[in-house]
Parts: C-alpha cells; structure tokens; sequence
C-alpha cells in the first residue's frame, strides 16, 4: 500500500516562523488592539474607512488600465473588473473577492489582481457580488454562479480562450467553492481547469481553531460571528450551500489550499484539503508558518509574496498548452 507524506508538524512549531513574520505579527496584534473591534460596528462605517484607507485598511490604489462592464444576474446587471495580461490571454480567472460576505468590491486588489494577470497569463474577472446584511445568503452566490455561467457560455467570445480557472481568499473561497457545486449540480458544467482556495470559510458553524486560534489577529471569533450573523442569519449553517466542507466534492478541479498557520481558518482549509482528495480529486496544500488571516495581502510581507508566486503559479500550470 502506497502513502503520501502527512503535514510536517514542525510547520506549527514557533521556530519555524520568520523574524520577519514575527515581527509584523506583534505590531499587528498592537495595532488591532486600538481599534474599534469590528463586531462593535456597522457594516456600512467599515466600507467607508475602506474607501477611504482609515483605520487598518490602506488606502486604494486603482490600476488605471482596469475595465469595469456589466454582465447579467439574477437581480439586475453584475459589475466586473477586467486586468488583461499581456498579449494573448491564456485563459480567464473568475477572481471572487473576501470580507465576510460583507465586505470588499471587486476593485480593492486591483495591484494583487493585475500582478496575477500578468504572472498567470489570464484575463482577470472580479465579480462585485451583492453584499450582507443588505443582501444576505443566497445572494452572494447567486451572483457569483451567474458570473460563472457567463463565462462558460462566453469566455472564448469575449476574450479568445475557454480555459476557466476561478479563486479567491477567505469568503472569496467559500464563494468560489460553491460555485464549481452549483455548476456541477445546476448546469452539469465542470470545465474549470483548478480551484485556487485560500484561507477559504468553508465551515460556518465553528471549526475548533475558530474559537481556539489567537484572537488578536484580523477576524477573531466574535468577528467571525458578526459576519455569519450578517451573511446566513438564519440557514442551517452545515447545509452544503452554506458551508461547502458538508457538499459532495467529486468531479472538482485540481485545487491549490493555502493558509496561514495562525488563521482562525486553518481546520477549515485542511478538512476542506482531506475531503477534497478523498473525493478524488488532486489538491496541494501550502501552509504559511505564522501566517494571519490575509498575510498575502499584507505590503512587504515575505511569506505572502511567496503565496502569491505559488498560486500564480499553480494558476498558470493550470491554462497553459
């Protein structure tokens, strides 16, 4: 009987995280502890320090070669963001951005998403999905499925190339997660060519690290519950549409998991890693020692430009010849 290497313990181990993690870690811990937690507040007094770069959010910066259009959905038209790569595309990344459900827009990457385009090859499609508590459960997803069957039916019309592949981090992987099962189940579609899920939600009824992980990095568990509360406030949460982890997961694409191993997210991504395979479908875990929730996202981080490298990577191996 053959066995594949299990996950090195000594990538938990204190040692293995970088001086230079360590040190962003602590004034991140610091620098969280003077705001306002975000369980005290409303959604709305969060998107606007977001647009306006208050608080821990830094402020925007538009890539000035983006193209927004509209797409149809399900309850009027669907904003897109495009970041072409250079010359021909290779494919299209169905980009589904994070914030709990809650937060974000398709245009708050736009240096992470152009630097994808470049690196993959791919036309980058952010989707600027209805957001909670406005538009709670089921129609994030809904927005997101109707991206999705648009670029089935229109990818090789409107950009050269039906090679599909479709990611994105925290909620964005949750989001992502459910769109290749509703268009495997809805429209009998399973032409994605990989998955890049990072630090996805996939569970929302609790993991063990949720509760028990370090509560002064980003979303400690009472942030977690005030985005379920606002998203799924009255679902059976281990419903498959709600938390993906509980779905069937055959017939899924190749699929890269990264997380940080200080992301209250961590048992998610490796349950969602153990069931991914054991449905037979072939995945790679990338685990980030000391990594926080959203440590790619972080500016002069090393361990997030390293993730950024593998999953453009992994994405470019996926729409190549």
């Amino acid at each position: 009987m053959s066995q594949t290497p299990g996950i090195d313990p000594a990538l938990f181990a204190p040692s293995a995280i970088t001086p230079e993690t360590a040190a962003f870690n602590e004034k991140l811990a610091v620098a969280m502890a003077a705001e306002t937690p975000l369980a005290e507040q409303e959604p709305a007094d969060v998107r606007r320090a977001q647009v306006e770069g208050r608080g821990p959010f830094a402020p925007l910066v538009l890539d000035e070669n983006a193209e927004n259009r509209t797409i149809p959905g399900p309850a009027g038209p669907i904003p897109i963001r495009l970041f072409r790569p250079p010359g021909e595309p290779q494919g299209v990344y169905l980009y589904i951005h994070g914030g709990g459900w809650v937060l974000g827009a398709f245009d708050q990457q736009d240096d992470l998403l152009a630097a994808s385009a470049r690196r993959t090859g791919c036309v980058v499609v952010s989707v600027e999905y209805r957001l909670a508590p406005e538009h709670p459960y089921p129609a994030g997803p809904d927005d997101c499925e109707a991206a999705a069957v648009w670029l089935a039916e229109r990818a090789a019309a409107e950009f050269g190339t039906d090679r599909l592949v479709i990611g994105g981090g925290s909620a964005g992987g949750h989001l992502s997660a459910l769109t290749l099962l509703r268009m495997r189940d809805r429209h009998g579609f399973t032409g994605f060519r990989a998955a890049n899920l990072l630090y996805g939600a996939f569970d929302l009824s609790e993991t063990p690290s949720q509760s028990q992980a370090p509560q002064q990095y980003i979303v400690p568990l009472p942030a977690m519950r005030w985005f379920y509360d606002h998203y799924a406030p009255t679902q059976d949460r281990r419903d498959p549409d709600v938390s993906p982890s509980y779905a069937r997961l055959h017939d899924m694409p190749p699929a890269l998991f990264s997380v940080g191993t200080l992301d209250p997210l961590l048992d998610d991504t490796l349950w969602m890693y153990a069931r991914w395979v054991a449905a037979g479908n072939a995945a790679e875990l990338a685990l980030y020692p000391g990594g926080v929730h959203g440590f790619n996202l972080m500016p002069n981080l090393e361990i997030g430009r390293e993730a950024n490298r593998r999953m453009d990577e992994f994405l470019a191996a996926a729409v190549a010849d």
